[in-house]
């Protein structure tokens, strides 16, 4: 298809800037001068990847190697992919429109669960075989990365290989393994058995997995030479990791349209249900010279006005102040703006409020997670029902009039008085507001309450927890909201029938694989879109399949049962989850990693300026 007819199509679909590319830092080069073609997938919207931090260093990583081009894939939306099945059309590469089975890796970002049905259907439409046996050539190689690659079970026979950990390192030691064994004509499978030793990189079938007549996983069984354990890669020192100066910039609003400076990896906190926290340990920090560069660099290169400070929790960052007083220097003359989401209740105090008052006060959000002090302890949040309005009340008296919480529903050990305890805590915080001295006349209070449903993950303490039913999930949904009487407090939940699949996914093994697959066959895409999302159709094929779903939910986990994940290795042990899961029901708190090292073994993976201590 030529340019114009490619242009005449766009025009028949709704924001035509999704599918043409060239946007300003895209990078375009001469197919025959590359060595290594990649297509960079991301299984959701553009609007969505766009936003993504990852695609933005591994595109830049990539594409600064002369012989690497990585390209841009996004699903299309129901219009265009319509028009791309009639005209049959195969699923292109953003930068030069080249279908993406032609390339040697075609590669996903694994962020959400609920994606792995549009994986499938992007195979499809670039015309590629679903399933790693059915694909014996050595290319294209599909494989992935993301922090669902925690447990990457339930699409195990979808993918060649997998990147656990972060990529800037070993994804680049796997394209030279590949380069290497593409000029010797080597065969897929002793490509596959190379690319296993290298540190950080899981080959599923390479693994064979049995069952105990309960359903639960017997054995793992390492073939051909493969690891027992795959341990996941870390850049040691994020001072000399790549970030990129020239990120892409849409030409369409995409979801978070603004410049992103990381400025730590990791969370020293240890909320038990939090996969993040764990998964990403050990803490490691860039310095301020090098956040301040980059920032710099960054909005020059691209004419952002807006900075997005990201980490998991950025309030945690040792020398927050001083970088922001860095920070302040040059982007207050160029009207350049700040954002700090992820601020931690208990260390927003008032001096980074004065920090802040040259940051947009478009609202504050914070994350007491519970209603009550005794399911915030259950859960080691560590934040004080005094430390919260002690938090409101300073951005009460900063200027701010909007304030956003996020909360969890059926967190372990939860009760009707936690949730009564959320909606009365939203009411505490509008008292607050109103009896504050020297309140601003004529400016209403807004506190937004935002609840989660909780869903067990792996590699937390909560790995071994049930997750509360569909049924149950929408009876403490409105019973909460049936407790809120105050209209200045406005309580709003994601769906249930989403989280109860989230929940199976999650936490599900390599039987799933044929069930993801027969779901997408009956149309099943874009599931955490609730227009899109069919829990019928999903429960159907389970019931065909023979499986039941239930089977990963609602069970509670012996602490000796093998998980599917079991083979994976992110640095903590299980033995810490363990201990870290009788704490909870125990409501006994683990300090922070700055306090007090707890012991969950994320020192053998060292770190420069990591909070963690070195191992002996």
């Amino acid at each position: 298809m030529n340019d114009k007819e490619f242009e005449r199509l766009l025009l028949s679909v709704q924001k035509p800037g999704r599918y043409s590319g060239g946007e300003i830092n895209s990078v375009v080069k001469d197919k025959s001068k590359v060595d290594v073609r990649f297509a960079f997938c991301f299984p959701d919207t553009y609007e969505i990847g766009m936003s993504h931090l990852g695609i933005k260093i591994l595109y830049s990583q990539f594409n600064e190697r002369n012989d690497i081009w990585c390209e841009r894939v996004f699903a299309p939306c129901e219009d265009f992919e319509a028009l791309m099945r009639e005209k049959n059309i195969p699923l292109f590469g953003l930068e030069s429109r080249d279908s993406i089975r032609d390339f040697d890796f075609i590669g996903f970002t694994l962020q959400y669960e609920m994606s792995y049905t549009n994986i499938l259907n992007m195979l499809d439409l670039a015309g590629v075989p679903l399933r790693a046996a059915d694909r014996t050539e050595l290319s294209p190689l599909v494989v992935a990365g993301g922090p669902c690659c925690s447990n990457a079970e339930p699409i195990a026979d979808f993918f060649d290989l997998f990147f656990l950990g972060e990529g800037e390192e070993v994804d680049l030691e796997v394209i030279d393994l590949y380069k290497e064994y593409k000029k010797q004509g080597r065969s897929k499978r002793e490509f596959l058995r190379a690319a296993a030793r290298i540190e950080g990189v899981y080959v599923p079938s390479l693994y064979d997995i049995s069952y105990n007549a309960d359903g639960t996983v017997k054995a793992i069984t390492p073939l051909d030479g493969a690891p027992a354990k795959i341990r996941k890669r870390i850049i040691k020192d994020l001072d000399t990791c790549y970030f990129p100066a020239k990120p892409v910039v849409p030409f369409i609003e995409v979801i978070h349209d603004r410049a992103v400076q990381e400025i730590f990896r990791g969370c020293i906190r240890g909320c038990r249900f939090c996969p993040a926290g764990f998964i990403c340990r050990p803490v490691r920090e860039k310095s301020v010279e090098v956040i301040n560069a980059q920032a710099k660099a960054t909005c020059e290169n691209t004419g952002y006005d807006e900075i997005s400070i990201s980490s998991l929790s950025t309030s945690d960052y040792t020398k927050l102040e001083p970088m922001l007083e860095k920070m302040l220097e040059w982007t207050e003359p160029k009207h350049i703006s700040l954002s700090l989401p992820s601020l931690r209740i208990d260390n927003f105090s008032k001096e980074l409020l004065q920090k802040t008052n040259h940051i947009r006060k478009s609202g504050l959000t914070f994350a007491p997670e519970a209603g009550t002090q005794r399911l915030r302890d259950v859960i080691n949040k560590n934040v004080t029902e005094g430390e919260i309005f002690r938090t409101c009340l300073t951005a009460f008296e900063g200027g701010y009039t909007a304030v956003k919480l996020y909360f969890m529903l059926g967190l372990p050990t939860e009760t009707d008085a936690d949730l009564e305890g959320i909606a009365e805590l939203g009411q505490k915080i509008v008292d607050l507001y109103y009896h504050q001295e020297n309140k601003p006349k004529g400016k209403p209070v807004s506190v937004s309450i935002s609840v989660s449903t909780f869903v067990p993950k792996p590699f937390t303490p909560f790995q071994f927890e049930p997750q509360i039913s569909k049924e149950e999930t929408e009876r403490r949904q409105y019973y909460l909201r049936n407790c809120n009487k105050n209209r200045k407090v406005n309580i709003s939940w994601h769906d249930s029938a989403t989280s109860y699949m989230e929940g199976v996914l999650a936490r599900g093994d390599r039987r799933l694989s044929a069930v993801i697959e027969a779901a997408f066959k009956k149309g099943c895409k874009f599931d955490s879109w609730t227009e899109y999302f069919s829990l019928e159709k999903w429960l159907e094929t389970f019931k065909e399949c023979g499986i039941d779903p239930d089977f990963y939910t609602s069970r509670r986990r012996a602490y000796d049962e093998i998980m599917p994940w079991e083979h994976l290795d992110y640095g903590v042990s299980k033995s810490f989850l363990i201990s870290e899961n009788k704490a909870a029901h125990a409501g006994v708190t683990t300090p922070n990693c700055r306090e007090k090292c707890a012991g969950c073994g994320a020192n053998r993976l060292g770190g420069v300026r990591s909070c963690c201590p070195k191992k002996e």
